[in-house]
C-alpha cells in the first residue's frame, strides 16, 4: 500500500494540470513558463543540495554503482542506437528516446518508497542512486543535446565547452560535487532556501507535463510509450537485478537498486525535452504511462524481492 500511496499523487498531479488545460481553465502556454522555473532555478537548487550533502566517499560504493549505474547506462546505449540507426532520427532525438527509457526518478519515489518500507538504512543507497543520476546521466543528456545545439559548423570548440559548462544541470553537479569533496557543511540557511526552491520542482514539473499534454498526442505516441515503458519497467530493472548478482552485491543494497531502477521515468527528461524542444509528446505520455504503469510493476518487484531483506517494514 506504500507503494500505491506514493505513485498515485504522482500521477494526480500529472491529471490536474491536464485537466486544467483541457478544459480551458488555464492556458497550455503556462507550461513553458513553469518549464523554464523548473530548468534554470528549482533543478539546479536540488542538485545542489543534493549531492552537497552527501559525503564523497558515500558516493563511490562501485557495486551498486556498477548494477545500478551500468544498468541505467546500459538501457540508454541500447535505446539511443537502436533509434539512431533507424536513420529517422537525429542526436538530440536519439538522446530523449534513451533517456527517456533509462534516467529514473529516484529522488521523488524510488527514496520515499524504500524508506517506508525498509526504514533509513534503505535511504542512502537510493540517496546514491540520485547522484548517479545528477551526476552522470543529466550531464550525458546536455551535453549531447547541447552538441546538437551547435548548428555553427565554425563555432569554436571552446565554446561549446563553455556553453556546456554553464548549463544549470551541470553548473549546478559540479557545485555540489566540488562541495561534497571539500567535506563542508552547507550553512542552515543556505540549506532551507535551498530546500524550499527544490521543493517547487516536483509539483510544477509534473503540472506541467499534464498541462501540455493532449489525448491527441499520447494517441499518437502510444505504441512507443508502451516500448519505451517495457525497456524502464521490465527489462531495466533485470538488467540491473543480473548486475547485482554478477557483482555480489549486498541483499538490502540489491533491492534498492532494483526498486531504483523500476520507479518512473524521471520527470525532469520532460523538462530537458521542453527546454531544447525536442519529443516533447513523447516524453509526457511515457512519464504519464510509466507512473501509472509502475503501480503495478513496483508491487510485483517488491513481492519478489522480499525475502532478501527479512527485516522489511
Amino acid at each position: 500500500m506504500e507503494v500505491v500511496g506514493l505513485v498515485l499523487p504522482v500521477f494526480a498531479i500529472i491529471v490536474t494540470g491536464w485537466l486544467a488545460g483541457s478544459l480551458g481553465y488555464l492556458s497550455r502556454s503556462l507550461a513553458t513558463g513553469l518549464i523554464h522555473f523548473a530548468y534554470n532555478v528549482a533543478m539546479p537548487a536540488l542538485l545542489i543540495v543534493t549531492i552537497a550533502q552527501e559525503p564523497a566517499r558515500n558516493l563511490l560504493e562501485w557495486r551498486f554503482l556498477f548494477a545500478f549505474g551500468g544498468g541505467s547506462l546500459l538501457c540508454f546505449a541500447l535505446v539511443f542506437l537502436a533509434v539512431r540507426t533507424t536513420g529517422k532520427h537525429d542526436l538530440a532525438s536519439s538522446t530523449i528516446y534513451g533517456m527517456t527509457a533509462a534516467m529514473t526518478n529516484t529522488g521523488f519515489v524510488a527514496l520515499p518508497i524504500l524508506h517506508a518500507i525498509y526504514g533509513q538504512p534503505a535511504v542512502l543507497p537510493a540517496a546514491v542512486a540520485t547522484v548517479f543520476v545528477a551526476a552522470v546521466m543529466f550531464p550525458i543528456t546536455v551535453i549531447l543535446l547541447e552538441r546538437q545545439g551547435a548548428r555553427e559548423p565554425s563555432a569554436p570548440a571552446g565554446g561549446l565547452a563553455m556553453q556546456i559548462l554553464l548549463n544549470p544541470m551541470v553548473l549546478s553537479t559540479l557545485i555540489g560535487l566540488a562541495w561534497a569533496t571539500a567535506g563542508l557543511p552547507i550553512p542552515a540557511p543556505v540549506a532551507a532556501y535551498l530546500n524550499i526552491i527544490a521543493g517547487a520542482l516536483t509539483p510544477c514539473a509534473l503540472f506541467a507535463i499534464g498541462l501540455g499534454l493532449s489525448v491527441e498526442g499520447l494517441r499518437a505516441h502510444l505504441a512507443t510509450s508502451i516500448a519505451l515503458s517495457t525497456v524502464k519497467l521490465v527489462i531495466m530493472p533485470l538488467i540491473v537485478y543480473a548486475l547485482c548478482v554478477l557483482s555480489g552485491l549486498n541483499p538490502l543494497y540489491t533491492v534498492a537498486a532494483v526498486i531504483c531502477a523500476a520507479v518512473p521515468t524521471a520527470k525532469t527528461v520532460y523538462v530537458l525535452a521542453h527546454e531544447h524542444k525536442v519529443e516533447e509528446p513523447l516524453v509526457a505520455a511515457t512519464v504519464s504511462m510509466t507512473t501509472v504503469l509502475s503501480v503495478g510493476t513496483l508491487l510485483v518487484a517488491l513481492y519478489l524481492l522480499s525475502g532478501l531483506v527479512p527485516g522489511a517494514r
